[in-house]
This record gives structure tokens, sequence and C-alpha cells, in this order.
């Protein structure tokens, strides 16, 4: 049984159930901050041995390591080439070597030591002081409440009235100190469970990437010498001919500086200052702006000259028009305006001087100006799940499946607000949701996703509504993980209609996302994270309410693992969390499905210690592969084709393989029993981890050895021993040797 939650609400009551409660935070937070203290001390031991070997060592190989060709000119020969990168090589069989160390070293006091004294100091320490305040002000109202009421009532009224006030004001200040506090307390709790593994993983996978790196350079050493020498002698010859013909080069750009600089009939370049209309103040921002005359294109570059680094991407249209302003109707000087075929609105800019708004406007066939004092206003709409709606999301989906699919950190990575608004904006208004272009680099994948998860978030109510939202965290909660995909499958089928198609069209989608994880790193587990709030979010903030935050993710995850069952079946006849622990047929290893959120190995990346291709045999012959379908979507689809989207079939991840069902042995434990005398006995090694989900199972992680290995009689599962215990293996987790 884990902390019980503290609610705010009983800071008022300051009930003895709350005081044992917050009693039990304490206690925890203190073993913990004792360990952290154990834990620091030696990691600082470990560091400081590691320094002193490599002290000496990594002073000489970065001394060699500061050397660094630079070749003169736009192209290299290949001996230069050879020179570079062989002397790098060269002098980097030290310098590499005791530069991971180093890097090594530096990581490990950066990711292991600071994260867990930072934890320490400004988290345990924090809620200390807090306690201690706490107490104080504990007894501090305690004392003066005892002192009020023992007033006699025959005082006078002034006097008595003023006795209110104070109890009244210090009670008010232990209210705000008790709710401080307990916010504190939970803080902590919950960041220590990733504050503790997240930097012992970091610091071990440093370790083993030293050792790779040296083993790795020690292949690559011989041939260098060769090359090196072969090389220089090749280039000192030459050196002769080309001193001379650099040295020609310079007299001439001293006889002539300006030679470099030359003007195109085709093409104009510079700097202009475009105004930005922002809420009621409009600024103008510097671009550096090429324009090509034979495609009528226009590329603006935020630069910042004085850094003299590129601030900000590219972004480039189709010119329409251009208008000098007029003196009179603008306060800047040298000002024109200039319209895009593939861009709305009208984009002011303003050149550096006279001469250069000439030249701009030569260039793009500039005109006197003309005014159109009509301009239609866009009033933003509310989204609903309607045909508008239904639209947008299936013509965004298409975008996203077709373009950016493989991108790494989709949906987790957010787009610029203001192109995401403007982007649903033109997407929402009947005039222009057909111009939408989506295929275009005006749209980045990031705008697109970041639009979708907008629009939900728009909605009236969440997409899997407020009456329903306890239902699936109850549901998410159940011990079976057959009792949770039935139960959610039973919710999902009491959505109202429209709710239910929508949520079928984002889950395929998301399955299909998670299938490209390899590519993407959107796993299912971080889909959930993203759409959990967004999808489940509850009518009241309640600090219950932010607990199940984790909950929420593990529906989403089950709705994108089972996204085929739960949308396309209809749930069985009286499938509540009672009956569809009992009815519901067991799932066997021979399922090429995704594991639940609960079968998922535990590890994030495994450390086997078998060979890369033994890896990618292993994984391929356990992993199938799904196609998708084909689609050919535009902006005038209608809702109700909305099977017609590709989909995925779940999660091929090869570090995460489908666990097999629970054996029935587990439920009956008399009905286990050896294998047959026939099986040969053998040792196994896990591939992955695995936690046991039963008494039955054997908890383990990867790499693990298991002894007396054979087949048992359930299907999917092997029986071994490990540790001198002797359990159910799941039979693709482990390969035999």
């Amino acid at each position: 049984m884990g902390l019980p939650a503290l609610e705010f609400s009983d800071c008022y009551l300051d009930s003895p159930q709350f005081r044992e409660r917050l009693k039990s935070h304490e206690m925890e937070l203190e073993k913990t901050n004792k360990f952290i203290k154990e834990l620091i001390k030696d990691g600082k031991a470990l560091i400081q041995a590691l320094k002193n070997l490599s002290t000496a060592k990594r002073k000489f190989a970065e001394s060699l390591n500061e050397f660094k060709f630079q070749c003169i000119g736009d192209a290299e020969t290949d001996d230069e080439i050879c020179i570079a990168k062989s002397l790098q090589e060269f002098a980097g069989v030290l310098q590499n070597l005791e530069d991971e160390r180093t890097r090594m070293i530096e990581n490990a006091n950066d990711v292991l030591i600071l994260p867990l004294e930072r934890f320490r100091k400004e988290q345990i320490a924090a809620a200390k002081e807090a306690k201690k305040k706490y107490d104080k002000e504990t007894e501090k109202y305690c004392t003066v409440l005892e002192k009020h009421l023992s007033l006699s009532a025959k005082k006078k009224e002034a006097h008595l009235h003023e006795a209110d006030n104070q109890v009244d004001h210090v009670r008010q200040h232990f209210y705000e100190v008790s709710l401080e506090y307990v916010f504190k307390v939970q803080e902590v709790q919950e960041r220590k469970m990733f504050d503790f593994v997240e930097p012992l993983l970091a610091f071990l996978q440093g370790l083993f990437t030293y050792y790779h790196h040296g083993y790795e350079l020690a292949k690559d050493f011989n041939h260098f010498k060769t090359d090196l020498t072969i090389s220089i002698q090749n280039t000192r010859n030459r050196f002769g001919s080309t001193r001379s013909e650099v040295e020609c080069l310079m007299k001439k750009m001293k006889e002539n500086p300006h030679e470099h600089k030359s003007i195109s009939p085709h093409t104009m370049q510079g700097y202009l200052f475009v105004q930005e209309k922002r809420s009621f103040v409009s600024t103008w921002v510097k671009y550096y702006c090429s324009y090509h005359r034979e495609p009528k294109r226009m590329t603006l570059m935020l630069f910042d000259q004085k850094s003299g680094g590129k601030i900000g991407d590219e972004e480039s249209f189709t010119l329409k028009s251009c208008t000098r302003r007029k003196t009179d109707s603008i306060e800047k000087r040298f000002c024109f305006d200039i319209e895009a075929v593939d861009r709305p609105g009208v984009i002011t800019m303003q050149a550096l001087s006279e001469e250069d708004r000439r030249l701009w406007m030569e260039a793009m066939d500039g005109r006197e100006p003309v005014y159109n004092l009509n301009r239609d206003s866009q009033n933003e709409a509310m989204a609903q799940l309607d045909v508008i709606g239904f639209n947008i999301v299936t013509k965004f989906i298409y975008a996203v499946e077709t373009r950016g699919i493989d991108e790494q950190g989709l949906y987790r990575i957010v787009g610029v607000n203001s192109r995401v608004q403007k982007l649903l904006g033109l997407a929402m208004d009947p005039k222009t949701c057909a111009d939408v272009e989506l295929d275009s680099t005006e749209w980045e994948i990031k705008t697109i996703t970041s639009a979708i998860k907008h629009y939900l978030r728009m909605l009236p109510g969440p997409l899997m509504t407020y009456q329903y939202q306890r239902n699936f965290i109850k549901a998410a909660k159940l011990d079976n993980p057959e009792a949770r995909v039935a139960e959610i499958h039973s919710i999902v089928h009491r959505l109202p209609e429209k709710n239910r198609q929508m949520l079928e069209l984002l889950m395929k989608h998301l399955a299909k996302v998670a299938s490209h994880h390899q590519q993407n790193l959107m796993t299912v587990a971080n889909l959930g994270v993203v759409f959990g709030p967004t999808l489940l979010r509850p009518q009241e903030e309640t600090v219950a309410a932010i607990m199940d935050i984790k909950f929420q993710n593990i529906v989403v995850e089950i709705l994108i693992e089972n996204h085929e069952r739960i949308f396309k079946d209809m749930p069985v006849s009286g499938g509540g969390q009672g009956n569809t622990q009992l009815n519901l047929p067991r799932r066997r290893s021979a399922d090429s499905k995704a594991p639940s959120c609960s079968e998922r190995p535990l590890t994030l990346f495994p450390t086997p210690t078998f060979s890369e291709k033994d890896k990618v045999e292993k994984r391929n012959s356990v992993v199938v592969n799904s196609s998708a379908d084909s689609v050919n979507c535009n902006s005038t689809h209608n809702w109700t084709q909305l099977n017609s989207l590709p989909t995925g079939d779940g999660d091929h991840d090869g570090l995460q393989l489908a666990k097999p069902s629970q054996p029935n042995s587990l439920q009956n434990p008399k009905v286990r029993s050896s294998t047959s005398t026939s099986t040969p006995l053998r040792k196994a090694r896990a591939l992955y981890a695995c936690k046991a989900e039963h008494d039955s199972e054997l908890s383990f992680i990867a790499g693990t050895i298991f002894d007396n290995v054979h087949r048992s009689r359930e299907p999917g599962w092997l029986e071994g021993t490990l540790d001198g215990k002797t359990g159910l293996i799941p039979e693709n987790y482990v390969e035999f040797v």
C-alpha cells in the first residue's frame, strides 16, 4: 500500500488522521534523505578515483587535440583531406580515449552527483524548512487559541473584539503555512520517483560508452601512420605553386576591392524591415530578403547581424503585387506594400533608403498605391464535433501521416502559437478552409500536430466527456490487464456517437504514429503522456485528480494498443468489471499484438550481452510488420469516410515484446506441473527485463542467466530456475545459450 494522498481540505480540519498521514510522508522523506546522502558519498569517491587515473594521460592527449587543420579554399585535395582526418585520428588514439574518459567523469558529476545533491538540498531541505515553519505555527496557534479561550467573558467588549481579531489572524496564517507544507511534501514524494533512478542509468550508460569507444579506436589505429606520411610529402611538393597563386589573388583584390560586388538583373537581395502587427502594437523586424524575378519568389530570413547567427527559419512566398506607400499614409519612410499569392494579407516593408526602395520596386515591378478599404473580418468559431471539425482533423491527420510521421518528437514538440492559431483560423473558416494547402512547406509538421491538440482542447468538454472521466480512471486502476481493456471497451461504447467516432479516428492515427516509433521516438507510452490530460481532463482540479494523471495516460495507451478490438467489436454483454475478469478468454503468446501498459518490459533500452547481429535476428523473429492502407484525402472529405484513413497495427518496438497472457496455472496453482521428461534442460539468457505479475512468475533484468530451462505446459511460457527459485518465464523474452 502506497502513501495516502494529502488533501488540502484536510489542512483546515487538522484531524488526528490527517496528522498520521502527514507523519508517514515525513518518515519516508527522512529515509530518502539518508539514502541520498550515502549514495552521494560513494559516488564522489568513485569519481575521484577515476580522475586520478585519467589526469596524466588526459593532459598529453588534450595537447595533441588542440591543433586542428583548416584548409584554405572551398575544396580540398585528397592529401589535405587525408592529413586533416589522419592526423586527428593518429593523435586521437590517446586524445579521444582520454577525452571520452574525461567526458564520462565530467558527465558523472552532472548526471549523478549534482541531480542527487540538488534534489536533497532544494527539495528535501525545503520540505524540512517547511516542517519547521509548520511546527512553529502549530505551537503558536494552539497557544494563542488556549489563551483566547481562557479570557473572562466579563472583559470589556472592545478588548474581547481585539482578541477575536488576533486569533483569526493567527488561524489564517496557520492554515496558509499548513497548505504550503502539504503541497511541498507531496511534491517531493512525486519527484523522488524519477530523480533517483534516472541519474544512475545515465552514469552507467556513460561508463559503457567509454569502454566501447576504446574498443573501436583500437581497431582503426594502424593504417593512419602510413597515410599521413604519404600525404605530408605530397602536400610539401605542391606548396610552392599554391603559394604563388594565392599571392596573385591577394594582389588582385588589393587593386580592385569592389570586383566581387555584382548586381544581378534577375535577383534582388538585401535587408528590409517588415511590419508585424501584434495585439494593439506593431513592431518592425529586420529580415534578410531575397527576390527572384523569374519565379517571383520572395524569401525572408530573420537574421541578427550583431551575433552573426541565424535566429529564425526561412519563410518563402510567391509575389502577387508590389505597391509604393505614400509618405502621408505611414509614419515610416521608404515603405512599400506587397501581396502574396500563397499568403493572406498585406505585408508592409521598409527599405534602407529611397534608392534602395527604388531598386526593390523595380525588381518586383512595383506600382503606385491602390487601396482597398473593404476588408472582411473573420470570427473565430468555437470548435465543435460537426462536419467541419471532422474534416479538419481528417485533413490534419492525413498531412501528418503523409509528410512527417517519422519526424522525431511528433506531437511532443509544440509549434509556434501564432502559427497554430492562424492555421486553425483558416481551416475553421468556411471561406478559406478549401484554400489551406497542408502539403506546402509553409506549415511545419509541429504546427499541424499542435493544431490537432489545440482543436481537441477547444471543444466545450473533453472528447471522452466529464460524465465518464471517473469511469475511465477506475477502469485503468483494475489489477487484471484484460479487465482494464474490457471495462474501457464497454465505457467507450457509452460515449456519444460523434465523440466515439472522433476518438476512433484519433486512436487509429496514434496507433500508426506508434508503429513508426523507431524513427519518431514516440512510443505508445509517450503518446499517452501527450494526449492523456487532453482527452480526459477532470472537471474539478484537486490533489487526487492530479495524482490520477498517470492513469489518464494508461487509458490512452490501452485505447491505442487495442483500438481495433475496442472500436470495431461491440463489448461483451455484462462486460462490467466483475464479469470481465471471469469471462474474458486468456490471450495466448501467439497473438502478435503490442504488450499492454502493465505487461511492457520495464527497461527503456536493453543491455544484452549478445552481438548486434544476433539482436537484430532475434528482434526480426518476433516482430511482425503490418502494412497500412493508402488514402487520398482532401478538404472536401465528409466525416463519414473516416474508415479510409491509413491505420497502424500496433507498436512494433523491437525492445518491447508482447508478453504472453498469464498462464491458467496462475488461476489454479494445482494445474501447474513441469514439462515432460523428454524435454532437455538448458540455460537461457534474458533479452529484456520483466516484472512478475504473479508469485508463480520470475522477475528479472536483461542479461540474466536461467538454469534448468524447459518448456511449460502453458503455451508461450518456459520454466526455469533463478537464484534457487523456479518459476515461469515468457518464452519470447529469452534466448537459449
